[in-house]
């Protein structure tokens, strides 16, 4: 299969194991010119404040969702920008439908948000890792409400970005173990992420299965080769920024006659 530039391959099947993690061409990384790109054009969609714009983040353990998200946000104004993390539901979260926790973090117009894993982890990890023994067997019902739901999004304004970190074997293997060998990145590592390792067949599975049944227009998968970290991050700033100079290519319009009121106001000031 055929990887389309940061899109979805040709062929009736999808196989992430079997699509690039590098990318196949090696010129000189373009994220610093569109990290610039960012700071503008998201001041733009703020100042519009027409659409909100949804970042999901997925990838396997270790495949550098925290660092691209770093690297995203300093280019963010934070007036407009948030994070939130989806880790495995605990509480009250348990007791509700599995959408009820996204709600309350969705973007209002005019800002970013970037999920760090999502409601997505309902369909993948809780496949393998149940929460309650309560949990439901009927996959097809839950992708059914997430393909309604991002559409429900997209028809209010809300631009979604779905990206899949994709990674190889060996090189998730050598960012695990880096976990464990360099003592500034150990805070990171949990046992569960062996857990993860060991299961990462079966998981792949399930993340063919997935983005198959959620790959739509209003909020199509990006499949990010991600071996090279720099090319990845400079791959999902690039769809970030095209994003917002589809949505806010321009500030509001001004009103001129007003402006020049104000603007004779404090030139009286003034004298």
């Amino acid at each position: 299969m055929e990887l389309d530039r940061f899109g979805w391959p040709s062929g009736p099947t999808l196989n992430v194991q079997s699509l690039p993690t590098r990318f196949p061409d090696s010129p000189e990384s373009c994220l610093d010119t569109a990290l610039a790109g960012l700071q503008e054009y998201q001041r733009r969609l703020f100042a519009n404040r027409r659409n909100g714009v949804l970042l999901v983040v997925q990838g396997l353990d270790a495949s550098g969702k925290d660092s691209l998200i770093r690297t995203l946000a300093g280019a963010m104004d934070p007036a407009a920008f948030r994070v939130h993390g989806f880790s495995r539901p605990l509480g009250e979260e348990v007791d509700h439908d599995f959408l009820w926790r996204v709600w309350r973090h969705l973007p209002a117009r005019g800002e970013v948000v970037a999920f760090n894993r999502s409601h997505y982890e309902s369909v993948l990890a809780e496949r393998l890792w149940p929460v309650t023994e309560h949990s439901s067997d009927d996959w097809p019902l839950k992708y059914e409400a997430i393909n309604a739901f991002e559409q429900h999004l997209h028809r209010e304004g809300t631009r979604i970005i779905k990206i899949w970190l994709n990674t190889s074997r060996e090189e998730q293997r050598r960012r695990l173990l880096k976990r464990l060998d360099k003592p500034r990145k150990r805070w990171k590592f949990d046992p569960a992420d062996v857990e993860s390792w060991m299961a990462r067949e079966s998981y792949l599975t399930l993340v063919n299965e997935t983005l198959t049944a959620t790959h739509t227009l209003h909020a199509p998968w990006h499949l990010i080769p991600n071996d090279d970290k720099h090319r990845a991050r400079a791959a999902v700033a690039q769809l970030l920024l095209s994003t917002l100079q589809e949505l806010a290519p321009e500030y509001p319009r001004e009103d001129l006659q007003c402006i020049e009121h104000y603007r004779r106001e404090l030139m009286k000031t003034h004298d």
